[in-house]
């Protein structure tokens, strides 16, 4: 058996032209979405998500702009920017990026932005609704992964879901939204015992750990649809070789650039049990600028009491 490759990108990729087509309907009443981007530091991996999401919205419309702060920010000066954003009539969504420098805790910062303009679906209020099944704004990855999940033509009522990871960001949303599409959902985490036996009880797995190749074959049973949500950078040839023995175009690519980014699960390995998986790159990651989107402009719908 070798799984079939859901394809993320394209999804994605319709997602888009549906924003974009949404973007024109407002349009037409005198609304453009604004998303307003904050990152603080210089992580560089946040400065190439934020990038990508900032061509994202320019893409279908939406007007996005970045608000670039020191990584020696204050808590007193993004406490005032955030409220100043909240109190913005014209701004429809805010994204703290994360992870913040430290000492900033992001959780703190996150509970400031205004619900209504929660386009990451992280503040308290749309967390409870979410897991009331009545979500807002749901988390862009997880949503992002049921859009796929649902073009690909996955089925989700009655399955068997193990979730693998409990973060705010992914891990706890992702079981809230199958639970919600009445799957039986199980949760697993760094203390849960036995962990491939569990995993291999899933129809549906869903790996959201960030650990390269954690999920080998033996966590997979035969035919079960594999989500994998990890992107980590290896730089070394030697552990891509540890890590994916079978896999040689990653050590070529490390040898070539200097890193490679792989996910949690050993894909070489694990696509020729499951019945279908998604790769990385081009698998969960453009879904959740995609979901982000969406977001940004239902966001802007509800504010004008249009949704």
């Amino acid at each position: 058996m070798t799984a079939t490759i859901l394809d993320g990108a394209a999804v994605a990729k319709a997602m888009r032209q549906r924003v974009a087509e949404g973007v024109r309907a407002l349009a037409g009443q005198g609304i453009v979405p604004r998303l307003e981007v904050i990152l603080v530091g210089d992580d560089p991996a946040s400065r190439v998500y934020v990038s990508s999401k900032a061509k994202a919205s320019l893409e279908v419309g939406v007007r996005a702009a970045t608000r670039l702060l020191p990584a020696a920010t204050g808590a007193d000066e993004l406490r005032a920017l955030i409220e100043t954003l909240n109190t913005d009539a014209d701004v429809d969504g805010i994204l703290l990026q994360l992870p913040l420098p430290p000492p900033l805790e992001g959780r703190s910062f996150l509970d400031l932005i205004e619900p209504a303009k929660d386009v990451d679906g992280f503040h308290p209020y749309n967390v409870g609704l979410l897991h009331q099944g009545r979500p807002a704004f749901a988390p862009c990855t997880p949503s992002g992964i049921i859009s796929l999940l649902a073009a690909s033509g996955v089925e989700i009522t009655g399955r068997r879901a193990v979730v693998l990871g409990r973060s705010e960001i992914v891990g706890k949303p992702m079981a809230a939204l199958l639970l919600a599409r009445h799957a039986t959902v199980t949760t697993c985490h760094s203390r849960s015992r036995d962990l491939p036996s569990i995993c291999r009880e899933a129809d549906l797995l869903v790996a959201a750990v960030g650990k390269p190749a954690m999920v080998t074959r033996e966590y997979v049973r035969p035919g079960a649809v594999v989500i994998d949500v990890g992107v980590n950078r290896v730089e070394s040839a030697e552990t891509v070789s540890r890590l994916y023995p079978g896999d040689a175009d990653r050590r070529a690519q490390v040898e070539r650039k200097g890193y490679t980014l792989v996910g949690d699960v050993d894909f070489v390995a694990v696509r020729e049990v499951a019945g279908a998986i998604t790769p990385v790159p081009g698998g969960v990651g453009p879904l959740t600028i995609a979901g982000l989107l969406e977001n940004t402009v239902k966001a802007a719908r509800r504010r004008r009491g249009l949704a």
